[in-house]
């Protein structure tokens, strides 16, 4: 697996930086990924140079290829006015320009940093929408880091679980096996079937797991709510 760490950091040592080497570390302890870091800093003259000559130089177009041909990609942040570095955005820009399908369908890992816990809002209003009309697929976790989180409780924690929905996205599906009926995991058995006015067999509603079957009310429990799926689990059914 190829994980792809692209940091916008500006400073020496950097915060940036810091919290995308705990992402991909938390992310690589779970799979067998070979990472590579990308320093947007190292690359802004020929970033800059691509966006008014439309030609990237040797090391951005390696850059480009690298975060291309990834198969999990973490992409961090300083907040700046609110928003993501310019140079941060510049760098999607040209990548985007350079091959509009680079991140579509790509598992995707937002993660920011900045001086108060007040610009956290930045990954829900900036970096999400931002991948989204890139096509990737962004987990549900985001990760912010103010200056008072480092070295508190509540960091290690979002970092651990933001890594481990990317490990699930990006990591190849186990081949399914054949589960007696009943057994977890096993497909749902139908509620409601019968034959239509022609004889031909109607599958009724699948059940759902863990859930007693209620005729008419695919997906929800046995008092009316909703059922809980888990994100594991949705995403299992979803490869299966």
């Amino acid at each position: 697996m190829k994980l792809v760490v692209v940091s916008a950091g500006l400073s020496v040592p950097s915060s940036t930086r810091l919290l995308a080497d705990r992402l991909a570390a938390a992310t690589a302890g779970r799979t067998d990924a070979r990472v590579r870091v990308i320093e947007v800093r190292d690359l802004a003259v020929a970033i800059a140079h691509n966006l008014t000559s439309g030609f990237p130089g040797p090391e951005l177009a390696a850059a480009l290829d690298a975060v291309t041909e990834a198969d999990a990609l973490i992409a961090v942040t300083p907040v700046f006015s609110a928003s993501y570095s310019g140079l941060f955005k510049s760098f999607f820009d040209v990548l985007g320009a350079r091959e509009k399908d680079a991140l579509a369908g790509k598992p995707v890992l937002i993660a920011a940093t900045g001086g108060t816990a007040r610009h956290s809002m930045v990954l829900d209003h900036a970096l999400r929408p931002l991948f989204a009309y890139l096509r990737a697929v962004v987990v549900p976790t985001g990760v912010y880091a103010a200056s008072e989180d480092w070295g508190a409780e509540g960091l290690p924690e979002r970092i651990e679980r933001a890594a481990g929905e990317l490990a699930a996205l990006a990591a190849p599906a186990a081949p399914a096996s054949p589960a007696a009926p009943g057994a977890p995991g096993a497909p749902a058995a139908p509620v409601g079937g019968g034959a239509d006015s022609a004889g031909r067999t109607v599958p009724g509603e699948q059940a759902v797991p863990g859930q007693p079957p209620v005729p008419g009310q695919q997906g929800r429990a046995a008092d009316g709510g909703l059922a809980v799926v888990p994100f594991e689990e949705q995403l299992a059914r979803l490869r299966g």
